[in-house]
């Protein structure tokens, strides 16, 4: 399976930030040069990066369309992007901004319905579902919604199918317990998803550490790693998150040289 490596910067009043576990109070900052550091992934050797627009992710309406632009025409970064995703209208808008894919997150819980005829519009490979997930205390797999504070009232495992079936293509899913936190993927939940809807494309998001951290994702069958405040803090080299990739398209090649 080909794996990708997606280097993320979250954006929030034009400065490179980090939440830890998604609570804005819990905020640290990274600079203010987002464009630079899309290009510094691009020579690294990256094919794609996640971007996040923490302040639409609150108040809804798109507000990175400028930056998009530019890390798209100067890097030739594929960008896989979202944040306060709410319309029609704001799902054509980032694709005309020059996304690769738009992601959609807490719409995605809340009208499941809308979400799937914009795959059916758009196709699986321009939607990203995004969906963030607490395991509660029964072991159901919960998703809340409102900044993470309200459980929306359907489990995961109860939406996915339904995304299967609308032609989902590409899943991220965060552990929320693990996002910031630097305290590794949770590979069990990955191991669960790839199970639950083995054509979709999962990836990894929260607690990554390390290259073993990107390496553990892949061998459980994830098709891709976010990889945030590892890397923005130097834990984490993107060189070597690369290397899995790498190693898994010469896999993938290798599987593909017995005979027909």
């Amino acid at each position: 399976m080909a794996f990708t490596v997606y280097p993320a910067l979250d954006i929030r009043g034009g400065r490179v930030v980090r939440l830890a576990q998604g609570d804005y109070a819990r905020e640290t900052q990274y600079g203010d040069d987002p464009l630079p550091r899309a290009a510094d992934f691009a020579r690294a050797g990256a094919r794609w990066m996640h971007l996040v627009d923490l302040d639409a992710a609150r108040a809804g309406g798109y507000t990175l369309g400028t930056l998009l632009c530019g890390i798209a025409r100067d890097t030739g970064l594929q960008v896989q992007t979202g944040g306060g995703v709410r319309s029609r209208e704001d799902v054509a808008r980032i694709l005309d901004a020059g996304a690769a894919r738009v992601v959609v997150g807490s719409l995605a819980v809340r009208e499941p319905e809308t979400v799937a005829a914009w795959l059916a519009e758009f196709g699986g490979e321009r939607i990203t579902v995004a969906l963030d997930t607490r395991q509660d205390a029964a072991g159901q797999w919960q998703l809340p919604v409102h900044g993470w504070t309200e459980d929306a009232g359907v489990t995961l495992d109860a939406l996915l199918p339904r995304y299967v079936r609308a032609g989902l293509r590409h899943l991220l899913c965060t552990d929320i317990a693990r996002d910031g936190m630097l305290s590794g993927p949770n590979l069990d939940l990955y191991a669960h998803l790839r199970a639950l809807a083995p054509g979709v494309a999962v990836q990894a998001s929260g607690g990554v550490r390390d290259a073993d951290d990107v390496r553990n994702a892949r061998q459980v069958g994830c098709a891709g790693a976010v990889l945030g405040r590892a890397l923005l803090e130097g834990r984490l080299q993107l060189a070597d998150a690369l290397a899995q990739e790498a190693r898994a398209a010469d896999a993938a090649r290798n599987a593909g040289d017995g005979p027909c």
